[in-house]
């Protein structure tokens, strides 16, 4: 797995995605507060792995949460988090399965992006990235040449 750079002050407008899974599906945007730490953890262990769990958790230490959710009443539908685990990094990130392909990530990612812009960032690393092709399609990620050897290198794993 290697690292993407973004160049944060070429982002697409996602308003109108926004909006529409809002007035659609009811979906909200938002970045959690203090009491939704354990209830969104939680979520991404349950769903992801303990390691993502550790990393929002991280997110947690600052204000506001340097994550954010998608949420639907009461159900957490997605996740990204940023400057969790190393300064201008960008995610753990995901999606449950049922509601990927309605455009939550891209809004995940692009809002997580504008924060670490609104921070004082012009470009912004997405760490250990799985899907390439998406980040390359959606923000213009270029892949970091020689990144295999990240900050994940020798992470210690665990299972859900």
């Amino acid at each position: 797995m290697q690292d993407m750079l973004v160049r944060l002050l070429d982002l697409p407008d996602i308003s109108g995605e926004e909006k529409n899974l809002f007035e659609k599906d009811g979906i909200v945007f938002k970045r959690p507060i203090t009491p939704e730490k354990s209830i969104v953890v939680d979520w991404v262990a349950k769903h992801f792995s303990k390691n993502w769990a550790d990393e929002a958790a991280a997110a947690f230490t600052s204000l506001p949460v340097n994550c954010y959710i998608a949420q639907r009443e009461q159900e957490i539908l997605g996740f990204a988090c940023f400057e969790s685990t190393a300064k201008n990094f960008f995610g753990p990130t995901g999606v449950v399965s049922t509601e990927r392909g309605k455009n939550i990530g891209k809004v995940l990612l692009v809002k997580s992006l504008l924060a670490l812009k609104e921070m004082g960032y012009a470009y912004a690393i997405i760490g250990g990235v799985g899907p390439i092709s998406y980040y390359e399609q959606t923000v213009d990620a270029k892949i970091i040449d020689k990144s295999e050897k990240s900050i994940y290198q020798n992470l210690l794993k665990q299972s859900k």
